[in-house]
């Protein structure tokens, strides 16, 4: 079941889209939210009830991101993107050990129909084509093998990326922060977790494409993971919990499933440019639907002044404990 949320007669609605291709939805006949659905668990039962009404064509609605995610974790599980990344310097021992992740920011969710700004002060902009799992039944350390049990369906995932921002700002250790921090791009929909089969080890197979102006630059298969997402989930809720309307990303796949990669790999910038004003970026999952989303200009920065170093007691002379009395630097901010 393809479940939808939508702005249709200026009013938010959640409905099922039918066709093949997809061409219509139907809506229930209320203001309930995705995430009402899935706290409350009768996300099924509501679709069922939705494709009780009329349907109205897709056209004349406009698709919203599926849900607005309590929380965003993005998780780095295809080995291939590691090592395209790491510039074939190797994959670090580490990441074998434990389906690695970092919370992403929520409030930067985009849907389908949503330009994507520029982030300010980027220079250097990537897309990365990742599947989202979006949990609908809270857990608390779950075993791996009960994990898929508290997916409620998947979407497509695309986790914009500020290469130079993120690159300047981990080097401090942490991170990353402001390289993704403006655009999270979720949809067209939810399909929900009983249209998918995972195979024994519990591994989903559908194929994987990117295409920037409508050329293909990547291909890969969800299968291709080093953990299927039970094992996502159960690190995810090791410690805490993961409840209703959490989403889960896949991480990049690998085989052009950014711009990065392909530069790790040895594709040049002049070959394949970062992303710009204008670029239209389309990610397809097979069982699952297309995501465009176009790139057009962001705000510029605010500057923020650098760091006041402060004067270390032991060992300093003097006259240089007054920061506060001390002459401006003349030399130029890139020197200091």
């Amino acid at each position: 079941m393809r479940v939808a949320s939508v702005l249709h007669d200026g009013a938010h609605k959640v409905g099922v889209v039918v066709g093949d291709p997809a061409d219509r939805v139907h809506l229930l006949d209320t203001t309930v939210t995705m995430l009402d659905l899935l706290r409350s668990g009768t996300l099924l039962d509501a679709g069922r009830d939705a494709l009780a009404a009329p349907a109205v064509a897709l056209d004349d609605v406009r698709l919203l991101a599926p849900l607005e995610p309590p929380t965003v974790r993005d998780f780095v599980a295809f080995e291939e993107h590691v090592e395209g990344m790491r510039k074939l310097a190797g994959i670090p021992e580490a990441w074998y050990d434990a389906p690695t992740f970092y919370f992403s920011n929520p409030y930067a969710t985009l849907g389908p129909a949503d330009d994507v700004p520029v982030p300010p002060g980027c220079g250097v902009l990537d897309f990365e084509l990742e599947i989202g799992a979006v949990i609908g039944r809270t857990g608390c350390d779950v075993a791996p093998g009960e994990g898929w049990a508290h997916v409620a369906g998947l979407t497509i995932l695309n986790d914009w990326s500020a290469r130079d921002l993120q690159a300047a700002e981990m080097q401090v250790g942490l991170g990353p922060a402001k390289g993704k921090d403006t655009a999270t791009t979720l949809g067209p929909w939810l399909v929900t977790a009983d249209e998918f089969a995972p195979d024994g080890e519990g591994f989903v197979d559908l194929a994987l494409t990117a295409a920037v102006n409508g050329e293909v630059v990547g291909e890969d298969r969800l299968a291709h993971m080093g953990w299927p997402f039970g094992d996502l989930v159960a690190y995810a809720s090791r410690g805490t919990e993961v409840r209703p309307g959490d989403v889960l990303g896949s991480g990049t796949c690998g085989h052009g499933g950014c711009l990065g990669e392909l530069w790790g790999r040895g594709v040049t910038h002049a070959e394949r440019p970062p992303l710009a004003p204008g670029d239209v970026v389309t990610l397809t999952a097979e069982g699952i639907g297309t995501l465009s989303s176009r790139v057009v200009p962001g705000a510029a920065p605010t500057p923020i002044p650098r760091a006041r170093p402060r004067p270390r007691v032991s060992g300093v002379p003097p006259q240089t404990l007054s920061v506060r009395n001390a002459t401006p630097s003349t030399a130029p901010p890139e020197n200091r």
